[in-house]
């Protein structure tokens, strides 16, 4: 019997919408290429995502799972440093939130989703879609190298960086953001117990190059998410391998490379490059593109799976209507009020790279406080706060408060 609705993907966006529509009554089948547990960087999460994992009822299961508490950030350039509390932030709502292995925390969704009925078959590659208003099918092939046609009244794709339905359907659009890669492990950090606040992920600027930045992401059991991002060309002087590369960048990283002096790598190093994309529709006949497979900015504010969680809560709403008989205008229900978010995360990841945004953070504007709430609320996650000035018009406060800064 063919499902309600296919979903392609397990991660955060697929496992929130099959346990969503699960819950209202909607047969789902989530289609994984790969199986869980299985490793993935985006450790990081934001206050805001903790209001959808509780709509999904899926936050029970994330609190009780023993991850690393988070509270905010600190960003670090040479001697300078600002440090920001979730907390206090202009925005009602979560001001705290986790530090999580995506291992773990993949997998616990992925299982939430099949407690609340949804069916969850990994090892299975999507090969073909046909788009259908009414009947949207693929042909997926399992490990085996068998294939069988799925159809399915809707299809959602959340595959992440494989951006499964962007690569068959000819999606993909220009991003205007230049190649950049991230290079990362974890290591068992043996940071000393005073040294560090762990309830804070650390933003570090080179010293040489402000476009090159570090991340230190403290997790439980004494674990550690680290690594550097860079264009190419930046990071290819620092070594021939990548592991040469990382441990000659984190050499210049000044606390970082203190508080880690003791470490001992548990993970080969990897690395993610190119990530930057668009699609020119996120939206289709019988389909939608949720989180990372429709549009993935830059991992420096820690946005990927805020997006993807909100592109979940959006599109199951407008589903589950659809299902039941309405039309709803996926365009203003879904597509609209998720770019604007995602909008204004791009103001501030092209205020990072361009120093604007890096010379606010490391410098004391006039009405430093009111300001320092509105910003830190943006960084929590907080991107479609329309009464936050530095969401509704993003690149015109933030160029205001830069020059407010001399």
């Amino acid at each position: 019997m063919n499902p309600d609705v296919v979903i392609i993907g397990a991660g955060p966006a697929g496992s929130v919408a099959a346990a969503m529509l699960a819950d209202a009554g909607f047969s789902v089948e989530v289609l994984e290429r790969v199986h869980f547990p299985r490793f993935s960087i985006g450790e990081s999460l934001l206050p805001q995502a903790m209001e959808w994992l509780a709509e999904a009822d899926l936050l029970r299961d994330v609190v009780e799972a023993g991850f690393q508490h988070k509270n905010g950030a600190i960003f670090r350039c040479g001697d300078r440093e600002e440090s920001f509390d979730f907390r206090v932030k202009s925005a009602n709502g979560w001001g705290t939130t986790f530090q999580v292995r995506r291992d773990k925390f993949d997998d616990l969704l992925a299982r939430g989703a099949v407690r609340k009925g949804a069916k969850v078959s990994f090892g299975q590659t999507v090969i073909a879609m046909r788009p259908d208003p009414v009947a949207p099918s693929l042909t997926v092939r399992d490990e085996e190298g068998n294939e069988r046609d799925i159809a399915a009244r809707f299809v959602l794709d959340a595959s992440g960086f494989g951006r499964v339905l962007a690569r068959l359907l000819d999606l993909e659009s220009p991003t205007s953001f230049p190649n950049r890669m991230s290079i990362f492990t974890h290591v068992e950090d043996n940071i000393p117990p005073q040294a560090y606040d762990r309830n804070k992920i650390l933003i570090t600027v080179n010293p040489s190059n402000s476009e090159i930045w570090y991340w230190m992401i403290p997790l439980a059991d004494g674990l550690c998410s680290m690594g550097v991002v860079g264009k190419p060309e930046d990071l290819a002087p620092y070594g021939v391998t990548r592991e040469e590369q990382l441990a000659a960048l984190v050499a210049e990283s000044g606390l970082m490379a203190d508080l880690l002096a003791n470490a001992r790598r548990v993970r080969d190093v990897g690395e993610i490059s190119g990530y930057a994309a668009r699609v020119s529709s996120l939206t289709g006949p019988g389909y939608a593109l949720l989180g990372n497979a429709g549009e993935f900015l830059d991992p420096v504010f820690s946005s990927g799976v805020t997006i993807a969680l909100k592109s979940a809560s959006l599109a199951t709403h407008a589903l589950i209507r659809q299902l039941n008989g309405e039309v709803p205008d996926w365009d203003a229900e879904f597509a609209r009020p998720l770019s604007r978010g995602v909008e204004t995360f791009r103001a501030y990841v092209s205020g990072w790279y361009d120093g604007s945004l890096q010379k606010i953070i490391f410098s004391q504007p006039r009405n430093a406080n009111q300001v320092k709430a509105m910003i830190t609320s943006v960084l929590a996650g907080y991107a479609w706060d329309e009464e936050n000035p530095f969401v509704r018009e993003p690149g015109k406060y933030l160029k205001m408060v830069e020059e407010l800064c001399g």
